[in-house]
C-alpha cells in the first residue's frame, strides 16, 4: 500500500490544521534491493542440538533458535569477580534486564596463580555458576582465552607462565599448559554444554589477537580451536573478536564486534571527537579503537568475511571502565543510544562488555592491570565497576532503564528483524563530525521495515531534524510517514516499524517504537514507548473494529489512522484480526524504561516500577534506595489491593523507614606533596603513583553504626570527595579503591559486615593541578593553576530496602 497521499487526504477529513503547505525534508531510502541468499555449512560450527531437540544454528546472515531466527541479547558478567553467594540474586537481576545469554571470561590467573594449584571452588565455582544460570534460563557462552585482556594482570595469563616461556602463539610448552587449562575448564562444564541440556551454547577463543609472527596469526587461533575440541568443547558457536585488524581461520570461528561510548585506554587528556559507536555502518563491522595491546601488521580477516558470517556483537560497552588517565563519566543515553544504531547497521546479537561490574579479586599479587608490568592501563586494584548497568555491588543503574526497552524489542520482534538487511539513506553524514545532517537507516526484508534513527552524541549536540518525513521505497512501494513533517529532537534515538507483522494486521507505520508483546486475559497486547517531542501516530492495515477512547481513528485507503493519543497507561488501541482481539497500547519514554516483564506459571506480567525489580520464588523483588515507599503498577492485577491506572493496576506498599544515621569524620593527617605524574609505559601517558606515594595521602577515620545494617537490604556509604585516588581500608587491609572522576563514590556495606564493625581508613592522594589527566570539565576541582586537592566533603549513610511481592498461582 502507498501512503504519500494521506497528508492531504486527512487535512480534508480536518484532521490537520488547515493552514498553508509546510517546507518539508524527505528523508529518503531504497530498500527494494532483496536480502542475500541464506548460506549455511561455511562456518564449521559443533553440536547445536540438545537432548529436548532444542536447536541452535547459524547462517551467513543471523542465528536460529529452533529453527526461528534469533536476536539473544548478551552481557558480560565475572564470576570470578563476585561473592558467589550473591550470583543467584544477580542473574535474577539480569534476566528481568532482558539478558539471554550471560558472556564470562574464564581467567586463567583467577583460577591457577600457582602452577598446578587450580581453584574452582566457592568465588570461582564456574560449575555452580552454569549451574545458577541454568537455572534461570539463562544461556552462557565461556571466553576461554587463554588471554582475556579484561583489565586483568597479563591478560589474565599467570605470571609463572609469563615468566618462562614465550606466550600467545603455538611455542609447545606454552599450548601444553593450555590444554592443560583448557581440560580443566571442560571438566567444570562436565555435563553442561548445550549438546547435553546445559546452558552453554559456545566458546570464544583468546582475545583481540591480530599477532602474525612465526607461530602465531591463522594458525595459533586453529590451534586453539583444535585444543577445545580435543578438551570437549562440543558447542553451537565458536567465535573470536573482530576488531583491530584480527586474524582467524576463516570458517571456522565466527567474529564478533564492538564499539564503546569513551576510549579510556586513549593516551589524550582531551574530550574525544565524535565517535563512530554512534555512526550507522553500510560497508565494514569493525570499529576503531577498542583497546587492543598488540599492533596490528595487516589487514583483517573479518571485513572480507562479512558475505559468509553474520554481524554479531560481543564488546558494545555497557560503561567504561576506570583508568588512571582517562576518567570519563557516561550518561546513561550514551549507551542506550549505540542499540538502535548497532542494530540499525545489521548487528542481530547485541552483547554487552559489561553488563554487570565486579571486583578484582586479591591473590599473591594483585590483578588488576597496571603499567608496573607493562600492561597498557592502570587501573584500580580492586574496583571494576564499569559504571555498568548493574554495579559492581549489584545496584541497578538508570542505564540498565535506558537499554531494557530494546532488549524487550529484540526478543518480541527480533525474529523479523533479524532476517532484515541495513540500507544506506540516500543522504548521509559528511563524517563523524557532521553534527546536522540526520542519521538513520532502515532495515528490511521485503515490505516490512523497521526505522532506526539517532541524534544522540556522547558530549556533542547535534541539530534537531525539523520538518521532516520518512519515505521508505520498498518492492511493494514507497511508504511515506508521519502524515504531517515533524521535528525530531536532538538527542533522539528510536526504531519505528513499517507494515510490522501483527498477526493477520499490520502496523503499517508507528511514530513510537515497539517495545514488547504480551498475552493479556487472551488478548495479543503489543506495548509501544512514545518519543519525548514527537506526536504519536499510528497506521494499521488489515485490521477491523479499530477503536481507541484517547484519540482519534479515521479510516483511509484500507488502513485506520489514529493521531491524538496521550501516550500512557490509558492510551490502548484495540481492533481485531483474523477474528482474534488485539491491542496496541502506547507509554510514556519514562513508562517504558520502568517496564519489566515477567512469566510467572505459563503468564506474563508487566511491571512498572522506578525501583529496582527482579523475580524470585515467591513472587518479585523490589528495592529502592532512600526511599521506603514503593509505588508500581501490573499488568494484569495481582492482588485487589490497587487502583485502576488505564490498562493497569497501580499499588502503594511501604515498609519502615530507618533512621537516619551519621557516619563519624575524624581527620588523621592532612596530604602531602604529590610529585609530579609520571608519563610513561606503553601508551606514553600519565602513569598512576608509585606505591611508595600513596604515603602522601590525606586520611579520615570513618565509624559507621553498629546498626547501619539492621532492618535494611544493604547500606550504601556515599563518599563526596575530590583528589586523585580515594581507597578504603579496613584496618591496613584494602577493601575498595576509586579513581576520582567527579561523582560521589558509593560503596555498599553490606559485603563489609564484618570490617564495619571497627572504624574504616579512608586515604585521598592528592590530585595536582597539573595532572595530564583527562576528568569532565564538569567534573573538574577549581583549584589554583600550581595547586592540589585532597578533601573529603562529607559522607554519609542511605538505606536500602526491600519489598517482596507474594504472588499466588
Amino acid at each position: 500500500m502507498r501512503f504519500e497521499r494521506w497528508g492531504t487526504a486527512l487535512a480534508v477529513l480536518g484532521l490537520l490544521l488547515p493552514v498553508a503547505v509546510r517546507a518539508e525534508t524527505l528523508l529518503t531510502v531504497d530498500a527494494t534491493k532483496p536480502p542475500p541468499p541464506l548460506e549455511t555449512g561455511y562456518l564449521k560450527m559443533g553440536q547445536g542440538v540438545s537432548p529436548s531437540g532444542e536447536a541452535i544454528g547459524i547462517n551467513n546472515r543471523y542465528l536460529t533458535l529452533n529453527g526461528r531466527p534469533w536476536m539473544p541479547t548478551m552481557g558480560e558478567f565475572h564470576y570470578s569477580r563476585f561473592p558467589a553467594d550473591g550470583w543467584d540474586e544477580q542473574l535474577a537481576k539480569m534476566k528481568a534486564a532482558g539478558i539471554d545469554i550471560v558472556a564470562s571470561y574464564i581467567i586463567w590467573n583467577h583460577h591457577e596463580e600457582v602452577e598446578g594449584a587450580f581453584t574452582w571452588d566457592a568465588d570461582r565455582d564456574l560449575r555452580r555458576f552454569a549451574e545458577l544460570c541454568a537455572r534461570h534460563g539463562l544461556k552462557l557462552m565461556v571466553r576461554i582465552g587463554p588471554w582475556s585482556h579484561a583489565e586483568v594482570r597479563y591478560g589474565g595469563i599467570p605470571d609463572w607462565v609469563v615468566d618462562s616461556m614465550p606466550t600467545r602463539g603455538n611455542d609447545p610448552q606454552y599450548l601444553s599448559f593450555v590444554d592443560r587449562f583448557y581440560r580443566q575448564i571442560s571438566a567444570q562444564l562436565n555435563g553442561l554444554l548445550w549438546k547435553d541440556g546445559g546452558p552453554v551454547v559456545g566458546v570464544q577463543l583468546e582475545n583481540e589477537y591480530n599477532l602474525t609472527g612465526p607461530g602465531q596469526g591463522r594458525d595459533h587461533i586453529a590451534t586453539l580451536k583444535r585444543l577445545a575440541l580435543a578438551a570437549g568443547f562440543d558447542v553451537p558457536l565458536y567465535t573470536v573478536t573482530g576488531w583491530d585488524q584480527t586474524v582467524y581461520p576463516t570458517g571456522e570461528v565466527v567474529p564478533v564486534f564492538g564499539g564503546y561510548p569513551d576510549e579510556p585506554w586513549k593516551a589524550s587528556p582531551d574530550m574525544l571527537p565524535p565517535k563512530e559507536t554512534y555512526a550507522f555502518r553500510f560497508d565494514s563491522r569493525v570499529s576503531g579503537n577498542l583497546g587492543a595491546q598488540t599492533v596490528a601488521t595487516r589487514r583483517g580477516d573479518a571485513d572480507p568475511d562479512i558475505p559468509h558470517t553474520p554481524f554479531l556483537g560481543a564488546e558494545y560497552g555497557g560503561g567504561v571502565p576506570a583508568m588512571y588517565r582517562r576518567r570519563a563519566v557516561i550518561d546513561p543515553a550514551d549507551i542506550a543510544a549505540m542499540l538502535p544504531v548497532q542494530i540499525g547497521s545489521g548487528v542481530n546479537l547485541f552483547g554487552y562488555y559489561m553488563f554487570h561490574g565486579g571486583r578484582n579479586p586479591l591473590g599473591r599479587t594483585t590483578l588488576e592491570e597496571n603499567t608496573a608490568i607493562n600492561g597498557h592501563n592502570d587501573t584500580p586494584i580492586i574496583g571494576y565497576d564499569f559504571q555498568a548497568p548493574i554495579g559492581q555491588y549489584g545496584d541497578m543503574r538508570p542505564v540498565l532503564r535506558k537499554v531494557r526497552p530494546f532488549h524487550l524489542f529484540t526478543a518480541a520482534y527480533g525474529d523479523q528483524v533479524a532476517p532484515m538487511v541495513p540500507h544506506a539513506p540516500a543522504v548521509l553524514p559528511r563524517g563523524l563530525d557532521d553534527l546536522i545532517t540526520p542519521r538513520w537507516s532502515v532495515r528490511s526484508a521485503g515490505d516490512a521495515a523497521f526505522v532506526f534513527f539517532s541524534s544522540h552524541i556522547r558530549q556533542y549536540r547535534m541539530q534537531a531534524a525539523s520538518d521532516v518525513r520518512f519515505a521508505i521505497d520498498l518492492p511493494g512501494g514507497r511508504v511515506t510517514f508521519p502524515s504531517t513533517p515533524i521535528t525530531i529532537p536532538p538527542g533522539s534515538y528510536f526504531i519505528w516499524p513499517v507494515n510490522m507483522d501483527l498477526g493477520g494486521a499490520h502496523l503499517a507505520y508507528a511514530t513510537a517504537q515497539p517495545v514488547a508483546r504480551i498475552l493479556v486475559a487472551g488478548v495479543e497486547t503489543h506495548i509501544l514507548q512514545a518519543e519525548p517531542g514527537i506526536p504519536v501516530e499510528l497506521a494499521l492495515t488489515g485490521a477491523m473494529s479499530v477503536r481507541t477512547a484517547v484519540g482519534k481513528v479515521a479510516p483511509m485507503d484500507g488502513a485506520s489512522i489514529v493521531t491524538g493519543l496521550e501516550p500512557g497507561t490509558g492510551a490502548v488501541i484495540d481492533f481485531m484480526a483474523d477474528g482474534k482481539p488485539k491491542r496496541l497500547l502506547v507509554l510514556t519514554q519514562d513508562q517504558a524504561e520502568n517496564l519489566t516483564l515477567l512469566r510467572r506459571d505459563g503468564r506474563d506480567i508487566a511491571v512498572i516500577t522506578a525501583a529496582d525489580l527482579f523475580p524470585i520464588k515467591a513472587g518479585f523483588e523490589m528495592r529502592s534506595r532512600g526511599d521506603n515507599r514503593f509505588r508500581f503498577a501490573t499488568l494484569p492485577a495481582i492482588g485487589g489491593d490497587g487502583a485502576a491506572d488505564g490498562l493497569f493496576t497501580a499499588y502503594e506498599r511501604s515498609v519502615p523507614a530507618k533512621p537516619e544515621l551519621a557516619v563519624t569524620i575524624e581527620k588523621l593527617r592532612d596530604a602531602g606533596t604529590a610529585p609530579p605524574i609520571r608519563i610513561g609505559g606503553p601508551a606514553r601517558a600519565a602513569m598512576q603513583p608509585a606505591p611508595e606515594m600513596y604515603g602522601r595521602s590525606a586520611a579520615w577515620r570513618l565509624s559507621v553504626p553498629r546498626d547501619a545494617l539492621q532492618g535494611v537490604a544493604d547500606s550504601w556509604l556515599e563518599l563526596d570527595y575530590q583528589g586523585d585516588v580515594g581507597r578504603l581500608f579496613s584496618g591496613v587491609r584494602l577493601i575498595d579503591d576509586h579513581y576520582f572522576n567527579g561523582p560521589v563514590w558509593r560503596v555498599a556495606l553490606k559485603r563489609f559486615t564484618a570490617e564495619i564493625r571497627q572504624p574504616l581508613t579512608l586515604t585521598i592522594m592528592p590530585l595536582r593541578a597539573d595532572a595530564p589527566i583527562y576528568i569532565q570539565e564538569e567534573w573538574k576541582p577549581k583549584q589554583d593553576a600550581g595547586g592540589q586537592v585532597a578533601t573529603l566533603k562529607g559522607a554519609r549513610l542511605v538505606p536500602e530496602y526491600k519489598l517482596v511481592v507474594e504472588m499466588g498461582k
